[in-house]
């Protein structure tokens, strides 16, 4: 299956093979932090998949998270797991027996990394069996079942994260502390490009809008719609949007092939951003202030992430990406850790709300005003 994670590792290969090598991509919390200095977080992965592979190799350099259970409709893939990373029988799960997950006192979340559109369902559910929730992004297929996932979670008192890994990359964090601190002055302009050409098996469900929720824009889209929020440090309150679409075999009714859009921000701050499945080597922020300017490129592949500035190159650590994110969540979860950029459902509903308005501009042409 291609998908969003295959592109970016084909974005920097070479990097990427040195990304699970523990002297070069140690995670700054395996450096720094001992396990007991913390309650680990034990967590189930739901979704074998591409992803889950790497989060679940990923979270070998842990020093507060731990891989113990699984949930998968594959039980080939169950027991292949089972046998590469010591989960016990009594942590495995099915899609259809997972709500027994309730009674193991021995799993603490459930990391959910399945198709978008069953995010919903699949986050209520481990909600309801008491387990705090990771899900991966985008959360939901639209605000309005991002707010019963949000709901949902309250009502049961668990904890409801996203997997917004830029959110904790060194890199990233450097741009946002200098845009904080004026050091680029008053920010004017940026500019978001996310995208690659969708290949492989034209049935994959990222095609299939019944699993996907649309198409570019509910993949790789979401980095620039996320990445334009914090990077600029404000909300936007209007958006307008251009859809083109050269491949209708591929790109069926509601699967979108590349959508530009436009974003105005309170401050007088405008965005332009492409989102697409038919371009390839797009992957760069560019952020525009008074002062100076910083740009990413590569601005959200799994490493290395590379920037530079009016100062000069950004040289921050280089992580494994995931890593730190489970860390960072185990402080959040347990230690009531608040990070410099949210990851919450509210964060995922923001980011909902804005690409429902990027559909809703693109199909009717003209500018839709956001309320977040």
């Amino acid at each position: 299956m291609n998908s969003r994670r295959q592109f970016l590792q084909k974005l920097g290969i070479s990097a990427l093979a040195l990304q699970f090598a523990p002297k070069v991509w140690a995670s700054p919390a395996a450096k720094n932090i001992k396990v007991s200095d913390g309650k680990v977080l034990r967590v189930a992965i739901m979704g074998l998949g591409s992803y889950g592979t790497r989060v679940a190799e990923a979270m070998q350099s842990c020093t507060r998270a731990k891989l113990v259970g699984l949930i998968s409709g594959t039980p080939s893939k169950i027991k292949a797991w089972q046998s590469k990373y010591g989960i016990a029988d009594k942590n495995c799960y099915n899609y259809e027996n997972f709500d027994q997950i309730k009674n193991n006192p021995d799993i603490d979340a459930v990391y959910v990394i399945t198709p978008n559109a069953l995010h919903h369902d699949e986050v209520i559910r481990v909600a309801k069996a008491g387990k705090h929730v990771i899900c991966e992004k985008p959360m939901a297929i639209n605000p309005q079942e991002a707010q019963e996932m949000i709901d949902a979670c309250n009502k049961a008192g668990v904890k409801l994260l996203v997997g917004y890994r830029m959110h904790f990359e060194p890199h990233t964090l450097e741009v946002i502390r200098m845009r904080k601190a004026g050091e680029l002055g008053k920010i004017r302009f940026f500019q978001g490009l996310s995208g690659f050409t969708m290949g492989g098996d034209p049935n994959q469900w990222r095609l299939n809008k019944a699993l996907s929720g649309g198409g570019s824009m509910m993949d790789i889209g979401i980095y620039s719609v996320n990445g334009s929020r914090y990077m600029v440090g404000e909300d936007p309150t209007w958006v307008t949007a251009q859809e083109t679409k050269t491949d209708t075999v591929k790109f069926k009714e509601g699967i979108d092939e590349t959508i530009q859009f436009q974003m105005g921000f309170p401050s007088g701050v405008v965005a332009s951003c492409l989102s697409t499945y038919n371009m390839n080597s797009l992957d760069r922020f560019f952020l525009d202030g008074e002062k100076g300017y910083a740009e990413m490129y590569p601005a959200t592949n799994y490493g290395p992430i590379q920037g530079r500035t009016n100062k000069g190159e950004l040289n921050q650590p280089i992580t494994i990406h995931q890593a730190v994110q489970m860390d960072e969540m185990a402080a959040i979860i347990f230690d009531g850790k608040q990070p410099e950029v949210p990851v919450d459902g509210y964060e995922a509903l923001k980011d909902l709300k804005i690409v429902a308005a990027i559909y809703e501009a693109a199909r009717t042409g003209k500018k839709v005003e956001i309320a977040i």
